[in-house]
């Protein structure tokens, strides 16, 4: 692959505010023809602003931006896409309920006085969606799709509009390892062709994969650059976070007190005819590792009450336990952050104070009323402790970046001083640097002698937090390993059905 010399897209010192946040304050980018660069950095770097500017889903406040050598103020999505830039959103936005040929054209079917040429919609669609590998007859329903191929609908979408440059925003959160790397190779194959890719993404193995260049955002500027033979983890971070990560895990090997969870032969729904034992002692990280669909997640639901045990039993510091509800287990003393924050952790639209003292409601009320200044004390004192990054406790909490989202769940729950802390992916999209300081909690709270018991399908989380790790394999424990027993590879041994040596 050779790159054109020509340069497609150029960003000269674009800035943008909004009330209370400086987002971007005086960016600069370009992007040649036929190149693919990765745009990185932490949450709230202002890699989201500048895509949208460009996408012409928001203005700037001041600066530049040029397709061709000529300036370009887009006033709204349709100028933008006009000009060959298209935006690819993290969330699909695909109706479900259509085909794939009526997704593809939607607004845009070909046809004569108000009459579709149903032919020629359907011959065009054909065309695109074997530009990108879905060999799918046109006639498809997007909905019936797995979210992989529908991410593929949406580059067909774009290359349709005649798209020049294509925005990727973390296109591969919610895809298989199977549809990622057949997502690479579109990619790649569209770079080929001379289309241009900016592709933003926390997952710093993709970006060295694909990129030709890497651009760093850190805190609203410019941090740096990478050529392709300087992209690497340690460079990428530096970058992002304005200092080495080289004691990134940083653990103390407490002495594990007394069992605060043992569970004996539980059943969770999702496996019927698996029973499960598990325990998790005081001051103790201990992970649970495995494929997708292992059964991680259903076990920590049935844990904490969300689909109550088919058999077994459950005890917390030696006291039976029969959860028929979170509310049960919360009275227990467990608390749960739940893989999807923005579903089941958080009421997105409201406030940080709202949120961070949901579940203290019974615990803070007058004779029915709510205590507000109460409220208002544990919302400060989560803001404190876990350094979350919000204008006011009174910004609804769907504005706040993923890491900041992720936070005020982890708050709300230490507010109610729980015994033990289950967290399902507590890093799962979120950057670097709110990646660290969770794992810096994880340590305090161990020290203090917190029983923390998480899933993650990380292997270096794995491996770099849990003092011991319980691995899954089709709904079972395959094994259970020590710290000194942990590698990737005897993790992926267990995890894939295989058992390790004494």
């Amino acid at each position: 692959m050779s790159l054109d010399s020509g340069l497609l897209l150029e960003v000269k010192d674009l800035k943008k505010s909004f009330p209370g946040v400086l987002a971007l304050k005086g960016v600069s980018l370009t992007l040649g023809k036929g190149e693919v660069i990765s745009l990185i950095g932490e949450n709230g770097a202002g890699k989201s602003t500048l895509m949208k500017i460009l996408a012409g889903v928001q203005p700037a406040d001041s600066g530049d931006y040029s397709i061709d050598g000529e300036k370009v103020d887009f006033k709204n999505v349709r100028e933008a896409m006009d000009l060959g830039i298209a935006l690819i959103h993290q969330e699909l936005n695909l109706a479900s309920n259509l085909d794939l040929a009526s997704n593809i054209f939607l607004g845009r079917e070909p046809g004569n006085k108000g009459f579709i040429n149903e032919q020629e919609l359907h011959a065009e669609a054909s065309r695109h969606l074997k530009r990108v590998g879905l060999n799918l007859p046109s006639d498809t329903i997007a909905g019936s799709l797995p979210i992989g191929k529908q991410q593929l609908v949406e580059i067909a979408k774009a290359l349709s509009c005649n798209a020049r440059v294509l925005i990727m925003d973390e296109p591969t959160s919610s895809l298989s390892q199977k549809e990622t790397e057949t997502l690479f190779e579109v990619v790649k194959g569209l770079r080929d062709e001379g289309i241009s890719v900016i592709y933003i993404s926390h997952r710093l193995g993709e970006v060295k994969e694909l990129s030709d260049r890497v651009t760093v955002f850190r805190d609203g500027e410019n941090a740096g650059e990478l050529a392709k033979d300087e992209i690497n983890h340690d460079n990428m971070v530096r970058l992002m976070v304005g200092r080495e990560l080289s004691e990134f895990y940083d653990r103390d090997i407490h002495q594990p007190g007394d069992c605060v969870l043992k569970a004996v032969n539980v059943v969770s729904p999702t496996y019927p005819e698996i029973p499960v034992s598990i325990e998790v002692r005081a001051g103790e990280i201990v992970g649970i590792a495995g494929l997708v669909g292992a059964g991680r997640t259903e076990l920590l639901q049935t844990f904490f009450g969300v689909t109550p045990s088919l058999g077994g039993e459950l005890e917390v510091e030696g006291v039976s336990f029969s959860p028929c509800s979170p509310a049960d287990a919360v009275r227990a003393g467990l608390a749960l952050a739940p893989e999807d924050r923005k579903q089941h952790g958080l009421v997105l639209p409201m406030t940080v104070r709202e949120n961070a003292s949901l579940p203290s409601l019974d615990r803070d009320q007058k004779i029915g009323f709510l205590d507000h200044s109460k409220e208002k004390e544990i919302a400060d004192e989560a803001v404190e402790q876990m350094k979350i990054k919000t204008p006011s406790i009174e910004q609804a909490a769907r504005f706040l970046s993923g890491g900041n989202q992720q936070k005020i769940v982890l708050g709300k729950w230490l507010a109610m001083n729980p015994k033990l802390l289950m967290l399902d992916e507590p890093t799962r999209g979120i950057d670097i640097g709110a990646k660290r300081e969770i794992y810096k909690l994880m340590e305090k709270l161990a020290g203090k002698g917190i029983a923390i018991l998480f899933v993650s399908s990380e292997m270096e989380e794995v491996l770099g937090m849990a003092d011991r790790v319980y691995v899954m394999h089709e709904g079972r424990i395959s094994g259970e390993l020590q710290k000194d027993q942990m590698s990737e590879e005897s993790i992926m041994q267990l995890a894939t059905g295989g058992s390790v040596a004494a």
